[in-house]
């Protein structure tokens, strides 16, 4: 197992965190107009992308643009981002921001953190090589490494919440009906 070494200051949390007031008062007037009014907390989340060059993708992100492509197990040529490697990826990215706002609500001090999931595929379902293999992901395991003098009670608390709270998580528990739709300019 990869061994990480929190003393580096970029694994520094304790300067940049919140404390527990301040995430409080950041979500308490959020959270009383969801309880007033709660079709403000239905919000669609959008993400669009254009079909590029060769077999890619590119996704506008907010942030950047990202080009995804095949995956060299089914003939990529590595300089695109895999979208499964992006799944597992936000995967982590909400599981981590979900920990750390929940260590963050209930008191518990993280000095710093690694989230990493990894995932099963066998691509001989996506190729059509074999019926009987599953297209997608079979298993899914996502590990915390902590630096933290929590309890044990406090770790089995961030847990749950964690898992209860993270939107990723909980949409890959409980898959969403999916609507496609196509239609040609």
């Amino acid at each position: 197992m990869k061994q990480y070494n929190f003393t580096n200051p970029l694994y520094n949390l304790k300067e940049l965190s919140m404390k527990s007031d301040e995430l409080r008062a950041l979500q308490a007037p959020l959270k009383e107009k969801y309880k007033e009014i709660p079709t403000t907390a239905l919000i669609t989340l959008k993400a669009q992308g254009r079909i590029g060059e060769g077999i890619t993708c590119k996704i506008e992100t907010g942030k950047a643009m990202v080009e995804a492509g095949l995956h060299e197990a089914t003939g990529g040529t590595g300089l695109s981002v895999c979208s499964g490697d992006m799944l597992l990826e936000a995967l982590v990215a909400c599981a981590g921001v979900t920990l750390n706002a929940v260590a963050t609500a209930i008191g518990v001090n993280l000095r710093a953190g690694v989230v990493r999931a990894e995932g099963d595929i066998d691509f001989r379902g996506t190729l059509g090589v074999s019926k009987e293999a599953p297209v997608g992901f079979q298993n899914i395991r996502l590990s915390f490494d902590l630096d933290t003098d929590a309890t044990e009670d406090q770790i089995a608390s961030l847990k749950k919440l964690t898992e209860r709270y993270c939107v990723v998580y909980q949409t890959l528990q409980h898959s969403p009906i999916i609507e496609t739709t196509y239609s040609t300019v």
